[in-house]
């Protein structure tokens, strides 16, 4: 059986909490924040994988030593298909998150051979994914208005989790986590 699966640095709750008050201030769309209990960074997406490939995973990723260290949620970005000014589809709106490249570059050194490595991480967290919009130009001014102060917050640990796909949104469980040294 394939397990469709990424490894990734859960937010604690008390982060949860100040990321939902920026959510609160997003500017008006169609489309659907990031639940609460989903939000997470994704340091490498593994797409289907077979049980049996899964051990292999974990095996290497438990050589991975690295120090505990602290991140810093400190702007807010969005990507989108830079398509017409009156309706867009499909924009990601992300917090950025500092100092994970290290990590993330460790995760794809131990998974060399087994998966390509990543041509360009860029440390961001999903918050909102907007189907429509009525301006996208105000929408964007909106959004780069809004400002909130540095969240902190030490990554201790970091995980390989199954994503379930549901109808409403997907439900993500961990497979195993690696504690930082």
């Amino acid at each position: 059986m394939n397990l469709r699966t990424f490894i990734a640095i859960d937010i604690p709750d008390s982060i949860k909490n100040e990321i939902t008050k920026i959510q609160n201030f997003l500017p008006e769309f169609t489309g659907k924040k990031t639940e609460r209990e989903n939000l997470h960074l994704t340091l490498k997406f593994l797409g289907e994988i077979d049980e049996e490939k899964i051990e292999l995973i974990k095996e290497k990723l438990r050589e991975i030593k690295i120090k505990k260290f602290e991140t810093i949620i400190d702007k807010i970005g969005f990507f989108d298909n830079r398509s017409s000014n009156v309706y867009s589809r499909n924009i990601i709106v992300w917090l950025h998150l500092t100092n994970c490249a290290e990590l993330q570059k460790q995760v794809d050194k131990f998974l060399e051979g087994l998966f390509q490595t990543e041509k360009r991480f860029m440390s961001h967290m999903t918050i909102a994914r907007v189907k429509k919009i009525k301006d996208k130009t105000s929408f964007i001014k909106d959004l780069e208005s809004i400002k909130f102060p540095e969240i902190r917050f030490m990554v201790k640990n970091f995980k390989l989790k199954k994503s379930v796909l549901k109808p409403k949104s997907p439900k993500y469980e961990d497979l195993e986590t690696y504690n930082l040294i």
